[in-house]
């Protein structure tokens, strides 16, 4: 009988430890060690089971958990909640919600978990119709989620009328509703509300600190910092990160050898503070100086050497840690990708056994930034979650490299898109000049139902504007209006520059004249409106009122304006502006200006002053310049100059078809036929081709694209249709 009742013993003692081991192993992380304790025990009750699915689900295998979950020989209550927290900790609140309302009993825990997390997503009506089911509905701890859910989304009134129903409060009640205040930046009726409070404890003053250092306003948050009767390690870290987030490093510091003790928390607070101020060396002191270290200490000294470019320093400090974790693995691995050292980055990834996304995602974005598509894919087929951010690097990666059959058949694959994704493709066929396959592009996307964004808009106008489609464009003007877009600086500077592309000067003038807090953007793409359309009196002036406003102008201020005197012919107010840009604005000039001020005097025939000025400029020499003046140079058939121009302009544009054709239409003008057929022979051996033109027209709503060679069955109909046009126009012209 004793023997019986120690084997026994001895079995539960077994389970209970075997138990305890799945937890224990699933909360550092070794999730594959605990499923093998899991597989091998021959005895598991329902402890067993609910502890395996925990571990599943809070290492993001959720499917795994449900399977398990499914397969339990039986299941008692906390099997049911364990499942509901999984789906809940993997924001999978559909689910959870289906596998709650399947429940036939219910605890207290089961629907604290749902309306708290109602709460916490925003979904308050959803939490409040739970909440109204509850057998009791003074829970305070229900009551005081719920008051934090409506104080969190500023309904004050709500949470309000809630707080004072409650017949019992406790101090969470009382935090709950002062947290509304604080954290949405209300700090007069916080500070009412603080003064009325029945009791507090060390989190209502430490609130009030954080609300007043959230709205910027220091001295209120020290003047409350001082009363606090016993400050905590929060207290003291929320103040000196107060103080270093905006700048104020040295009382940050002061304030941390001020703390009576401190814990590793304020220690790695206060390097923290030095590393975003970019002050590495204080922060490596206090590194140093700590008497204790953890993971944290050590990645943020990686990250803030890697902020600084200090790559191997940051190593050096990843080389003497102790223990790697994946997070300063990842640190260092970002330093790497952001200098396109791409073989150390892959040479720390290799080394991690146990990768997050965001260590996989990481790597993909610097193949991607280095133009390196064929490994960015390697990784992303290797990866086994993937998730929205690495499909959408992977199409923004092709769409960069120019392939954008690649990123749209990327974008195919996807099971689940977001508008990151949708813009990631319309931005790659803007930025690859495929207008038409954008605006196409953004139409799908509006036909199943994705919202645009600021980005949406911002890429539509341009292709809009590059098209010059003007009903396209007031199309999407109307819309950005009806999307809450229509305030937008953003959107509307690039409606301006839509108008103004598509000719409509007068429309740009009254969108421009609708911004209250103009930019210098604002005023740059009004100015090169008016130089596009040859309104070059009227961009000077409003460069001057831009000055009178006290708006320094940019580079690109000065290419419009040279643009514009350039295209009204004002050649004497263009050279005091390209004057003006480098001595009074000290701006250096680019090639852009160089070839507007070249283009200016070859127009009046100053040849001579444009080649002194191609040859007096230092480290800047550009096709454009030489473009500019060889077209002046044939327009005032100075053939020698002309030559001299070409040579260096087919030395830096050897395949651009145009510039021979232009240089051999010279040459043909003065009979020269020897060197036509030279210049021929030339372009040939260069593998110049002429790329072909096209035209596109708009019809009701649509844009419709021609391109000069004609599939050979509809050339017939072409010249059918084209005599009997003709025939019209000469039938017409009769008539008259």
């Amino acid at each position: 009988m004793k023997s019986n009742v120690r084997s026994i013993g001895e079995k539960g003692s077994s389970v209970f430890n075997q138990n305890l081991r799945i937890t224990q192993l699933g909360k550092s992380g070794r999730i594959e060690e605990a499923v093998a304790v899991f597989s091998r025990m021959i005895e598991k009750n329902t402890v067993t089971y609910n502890s395996m699915i925990s571990v599943y689900a809070k290492n993001g295998r959720i499917a795994n958990a449900r399977k398990l979950f499914d397969a339990m020989p039986q299941r008692n209550l906390v099997s049911w909640n364990s499942m509901i927290a999984g789906y809940l900790h993997n924001e999978l609140v559909e689910e959870a919600a289906k596998l709650f309302d399947k429940m036939l009993k219910r605890d207290l825990y089961s629907w604290t978990l749902m309306i708290t997390c109602y709460t916490r997503i925003g979904e308050l009506e959803k939490a409040r119709k739970l909440f109204n089911l509850l057998p009791d509905k003074q829970d305070i701890v229900c009551c005081n989620a719920l008051i934090a859910g409506y104080a969190k989304k500023r309904r004050f009134d709500e949470a309000k009328e809630l707080f004072d129903g409650m017949l019992v409060k406790n101090i969470v009640s009382w935090n709950s509703m002062l947290s509304g205040y604080t954290k949405n930046g209300e700090m007069q009726s916080g500070l009412q509300f603080f003064e009325a409070m029945g009791e507090r404890n060390v989190v209502s003053w430490n609130l009030m600190v954080d609300g007043y250092i959230w709205v910027g306003d220091l001295d209120s948050a020290w003047m409350i910092f001082r009363k606090i009767p016993i400050p905590n390690e929060v207290s003291w870290v929320t103040m000196f990160s107060g103080f270093a987030h905006y700048g104020r490093i040295i009382e940050a510091r002061n304030l941390f050898d001020e703390m009576p003790s401190k814990n590793l928390v304020s220690w790695n607070a206060m390097i923290g503070a030095y590393v975003r101020n970019n002050q590495i060396d204080d922060a490596y002191k206090l590194f140093m100086a700590m008497p204790e270290k953890d993971s944290v200490s050590w990645t943020t000294m990686i990250d803030g050497y890697v902020r600084v470019r200090k790559l191997s320093q940051a190593g050096e400090i990843l080389a003497l840690m102790p223990y790697k974790n994946i997070a300063a693995q990842t640190a260092m691995i970002n330093g790497y990708v952001q200098s396109s050292r791409m073989d150390e980055a892959n040479e720390i990834f290799s080394q991690i056994s146990v990768r997050d996304s965001v260590c996989w995602n990481t790597m993909i974005t610097g193949y991607t930034h280095c133009g390196r598509m064929e490994e960015a894919l390697c990784l992303f087929r290797e990866m086994t979650c993937k998730d929205m951010v690495s499909w959408n690097t992977m199409i923004a990666g092709y769409a960069q490299a120019g392939q954008m059959d690649k990123a749209l058949g990327m974008f195919n694959e996807m099971q689940e898109r977001n508008i990151v994704s949708w813009n990631s493709l319309i931005t790659g066929y803007v930025q690859n000049g495929l207008y038409f396959e954008a605006l196409n592009c953004f139409i799908l996307m509006k036909q199943q139902g994705e919202k645009p964004d600021q980005s949406t808009f911002l890429c539509c106008l341009r292709a809009s504007a590059n098209l010059a489609t003007l009903k396209v464009g007031v199309q999407l003007h109307n819309l950005t209006i009806k999307s809450g877009f229509g305030n937008n600086l953003f959107v509307k500077n690039a409606i301006i520059t839509m108008y103004a592309k598509s000719g409509r000067v007068l429309h740009a003038e009254n969108v421009f004249s609708e911004i209250n807090n103009k930019d210098v953007v604002s005023w740059n793409s009004m100015i090169a409106g008016y130089a596009l359309n040859g309104y070059g009196k009227e961009a000077v002036e409003l460069f001057e009122e831009m000055s009178i406003r006290g708006v320094n102008p940019d580079e690109v201020t000065f290419t419009g304006l040279l643009s514009a005197c350039n295209h009204g012919g004002f050649v004497d107010q263009g050279l005091n502006l390209f004057k003006c840009m480098t001595d009074t604005y000290l701006i250096k000039p680019s090639s852009e200006h160089y070839a507007c001020v070249v283009d200016l005097l070859g127009r009046v025939g100053r040849l001579e002053e444009a080649m002194e000025m191609v040859e007096g400029m230092e480290n800047v020499s550009s096709a454009k310049i030489w473009g500019a003046l060889l077209w002046a140079c044939r327009m005032h058939h100075n053939l020698d100059l002309a030559k001299y121009s070409a040579e260096r302009l087919l030395a830096l544009e050897p395949q651009n078809a145009s510039n021979y054709v232009l240089l051999s239409n010279m040459h043909a003008e003065v009979g020269r036929w020897d060197m036509v057929e030279s210049i021929r022979v030339l372009m040939k051996q260069n593998k110049a081709e002429k790329q072909p033109g096209c035209s596109w027209i708009e019809v009701d709503n649509q844009v419709h694209c021609f391109l000069p060679e004609a599939p050979p069955d509809l050339r017939p109909e072409i010249c059918n249709i084209l005599r009997t046009v003709t025939a019209q126009i000469r039938n017409t012209v009769d008539i008259l």
